[in-house]
């Protein structure tokens, strides 16, 4: 199985507001692709949940990913296993209301059913490169919408 780094990040100019994502998939040693894109009225969390998406769907097979996000909410709905109670709650929260980005939620989790991911939460602005280049690439679609 293919192994690969995905990177992640999105940016919101308001929230909601003008958004962007972007996606870096880097395979150690091969090589480095970028993808990004936004949309005009959007909030953080549904740009942070579609460059994780958008890099997945990216992939034409099953692979072995290292997803690096910045995102709490992101991660933590994995790693806290968020989505099981939403789900088995018929997509509602804990305190009973509507999960926020059911639609992007869904289609990601149909993406991570197809790859062997491990999550892996990045401190944001820290000087990581990959992180640093995907908040660029975010930002810079965020305020080409405005």
């Amino acid at each position: 199985m293919f192994q690969l780094e995905l990177w992640t990040d999105g940016a919101c100019s308001g929230n909601p507001g003008p958004g962007g994502w972007a996606a870096i998939l880097h395979i150690p040693n091969k090589g480095t692709r970028e993808l990004s894109g936004g949309e005009d009225h959007t909030t953080n969390n549904r740009m942070e949940l579609t460059g994780v998406l958008e890099g997945l769907r990216f992939l034409k097979e099953p692979c072995q990913v290292v997803v690096h996000t910045d995102s709490t909410y992101v991660l933590k709905a994995f790693h806290e296993n968020w989505i099981a109670g939403w789900v088995k709650r018929g997509w509602k929260t804990s305190a009973g209301k509507p999960v926020a980005n059911q639609d992007l939620w869904e289609q990601l989790i149909d993406q991570v059913n197809r790859h062997q991911i491990e999550w892996v939460w990045i401190k944001g602005h820290n000087g990581t490169h990959f992180n640093e280049r995907a908040d660029q690439l975010a930002w810079q679609e965020s305020q080409s919408r405005r």
